[in-house]
């Protein structure tokens, strides 16, 4: 599986879920029907006068891919974050456009009986929460619809037919986080290490955070007392000044983890004895990194990173497999959904000894190393060079002598492996939020391997590729699995065979 990408992380120069999965989450498309660039294609031609600060009654219809309610003033679409379907609220204008409106609750008439209180007390001021005040068995419930109503728009052949499986969730919702990247200020003498407010760059300072591991968080805010208590001063995004902007910490399931630290410059006054605070009071510490990101940017990663003491890498153990992951590498936040989204993905491929699979957007080789044993041979291709130099070493550390992996896009390489005469019998894509590169589905209908496992974080893009693959591929099932419980955010497998 390549790189959350969690909740922004780096811009790739190409479409490599290595960079990409954790953009933020209001960059991505949502079906037309509840679409804030489409609006109520039906009132176009009536605008709706509204102001700033209006109020008035509103029947939530339903919810909206970025988790928000969804209701029709005078036939315009109006978005109401924390509304849930069924409930009628007073809702007060916070903006609108020609095409809709945005709206906040200010009293709930009619409540839904899938409300529930959220357990994260800051649930309702950070993001990451979004669903939080929805009962666990709706949030299951709302990610199967997401793909129906995806299916909807897009239609693919024979979509009415699609078994579409109830969603996979967790026995206990909460604290599922590995890796935490919390930003840390100084405001007024008070340093604040947490979430920022939603709408805004101002944090809210969180001892705890309900859907993070124990582990990670507890690191996260050691590093930031240890870092207060040796004067290192924090970024003022005002002046531009400062030294430490993000604390990141990968948390592995031994409780070894891997902390970098994200820095306005490349001095770091006093490094070595932060250092040595940081090694002795923190041994769980494997690895201290220091990332480089220059001046005012919304992207958590600069381009240099630079380690400071420790090892090269984190290792984490997937199916009996050893990774190492250096910091950069992607890993899915939630060990438990991504070790069960692997084995479903593995049973779907059925796959034998005279198999030949191809693992598209492939970053440190975690899924399509642990097929290795089941196929005469694996290749892989991603767009980060760490990241395949690291699932080259991934194949080494585990005796696996039968994959090799090689940097570009699957748009490019796929058709490259097909004209050299490799013809994979199966092939597993795992792209990131945009989906597949229209080359990369022209080489795979051309190429037309028997067995085709897609893994999506996308219902929409999801859909929009079925569709343009339904020529040569049916279907055979989705299965929706909740790897961000408490949040909108989507994740499914899909197996399709040739017709």
């Amino acid at each position: 599986m390549s790189a959350e990408k969690n909740n922004a992380h780096q811009k790739a120069p190409s479409r490599s879920k290595s960079a990409t999965r954790g953009q933020n989450q209001s960059n991505r498309p949502r079906p037309n029907r509840y679409s804030k660039n489409q609006g109520n294609r039906s009132n176009r031609s009536q605008p709706v006068e509204v102001k700033i600060g209006q109020k008035f009654p509103l029947t939530i219809k339903r919810l909206g891919i970025n988790g928000e309610g969804i209701g029709y003033f005078k036939r315009k679409i109006v978005f109401i974050p924390g509304a849930l379907p069924g409930e009628v609220v007073t809702a007060k204008v916070t903006d609108f456009t020609e095409k809709y409106i945005e709206a906040k609750v200010v009293t709930i008439r009619e409540e839904s009986q899938d409300r529930v209180t959220p357990e994260d007390p800051a649930a309702d001021l950070v993001g990451g929460f979004e669903l939080a005040h929805l009962s666990y068995p709706a949030q299951l419930a709302f990610k199967k619809d997401l793909i129906v109503q995806a299916l909807e728009k897009f239609q693919p052949k024979g979509f009415e037919n699609y078994q579409i499986n109830d969603t996979i969730g967790m026995d206990v919702p909460y604290h599922y986080r590995n890796k935490a990247s919390l930003p840390i200020r100084k405001i007024k003498g008070e340093v604040k290490l947490g979430l920022y407010k939603r709408g805004t760059h101002d944090i809210v300072d969180l001892p705890t955070i309900a859907t993070q591991d124990e582990t990670s968080m507890a690191i996260v805010r050691q590093v930031g007392q240890i870092l207060s208590d040796a004067s290192v001063s924090f970024y003022n995004e005002t002046k531009n000044t400062g030294l430490v902007k993000t604390i990141i910490v990968r948390a592995n399931q031994e409780g070894q983890a891997q902390l970098v630290l994200v820095t306005n410059v490349e001095e770091f006054p006093g490094r070595l004895a932060v250092i040595d605070a940081l090694t002795e009071k923190i041994p769980a510490l494997s690895g201290i990194f220091q990332n480089i990101n220059f001046g005012k940017t919304s992207l958590i990663w600069g381009d240099e990173t630079i380690k400071l003491w420790g090892d090269d890498y984190l290792h984490e153990e997937i199916l009996g497999l050893n990774f190492a992951f250096s910091p950069r590498a992607f890993l899915q936040l939630n060990h438990e959904q991504m070790t069960k989204t692997y084995e479903i993905a593995i049973k779907a491929l059925d796959l034998n000894k005279g198999d030949t699979l191809v693992d598209a957007y492939s970053g440190v080789g975690t899924l399509g190393l642990s097929m290795a044993f089941l196929v005469k041979e694996v290749r892989g291709m991603e767009v980060i060079p760490e990241a395949v130099a690291d699932a080259r070493l991934n194949a080494e550390e585990n005796g696996i002598e039968n994959a090799f992996y090689e940097v570009g896009t699957a748009e490019k390489v796929f058709p490259k492996w097909a004209k050299e005469g490799f013809a994979p019998t199966a092939v597993v894509v795992d792209p990131p939020r945009p989906g597949l590169d229209d080359a990369f589905k022209r080489a795979l209908l051309k190429t037309k391997p028997k067995k085709l496992v897609y893994i999506s974080c996308n219902p929409s893009t999801l859909a929009r590729d079925l569709a343009d693959l339904d020529s040569a591929y049916q279907v055979d099932f989705i299965q929706p699995i909740d790897m961000f419980p408490q949040t909108p955010r989507w994740e499914g497998i899909v197996k399709l065979s040739l017709k």
